[in-house]
């Protein structure tokens, strides 16, 4: 099927709409900064994309890889990414500190039974002996 010139241009600016969206980061859900996205959203075949309006598609293409080589991000997903992995990476840290903490708390628990232990010996220890020195008195046991 021929098109007019008229279709033909109306069809030229809805790619070039789709490009300034895409690339000004307003992708439709579940799309990508890609040609297929640029397609469907422009409401053209990848075909014709393609064949027919390659030039746009190349324009596309080239301000898409000039904004990711200055550092803008186009596709929020990649930001999205980059921020959870630096989330994973501090979450990551936090359970070693986490770790590391629990391993000393068990030891100081350890060590702090010992002592009560060895404490309740000792005054059971001392309750056992008869009390000589007048000065020392016999306490009462709590049972």
């Amino acid at each position: 099927m021929r098109i007019n010139e008229q279709q033909r241009r109306d069809t030229e600016d809805r790619i070039r709409a789709a490009t300034d969206r895409l690339l000004g980061g307003h992708l439709p859900p579940g799309g990508r900064c890609d040609v297929k996205t640029l397609a469907q959203d422009a409401g053209v075949s990848r075909a014709a994309l393609y064949s027919t309006y390659r030039p746009l598609k190349d324009e596309f293409e080239r301000r898409r890889e000039h904004q990711r080589n200055t550092g803008q991000l186009s596709d929020p997903r990649v930001a999205r990414i980059e921020r959870l992995q630096a989330q994973i990476g501090q979450l990551t840290t936090r359970v070693a500190d986490r770790d590391r903490e629990l391993t000393d708390l068990r030891a100081f628990r350890v060590e702090a039974v010992s002592r009560l232990a060895a404490q309740h010996d000792e005054i059971l220890r001392l309750r056992q002996h008869p009390a000589h020195v007048g000065l020392v008195r016999r306490l009462p046991s709590s049972r």
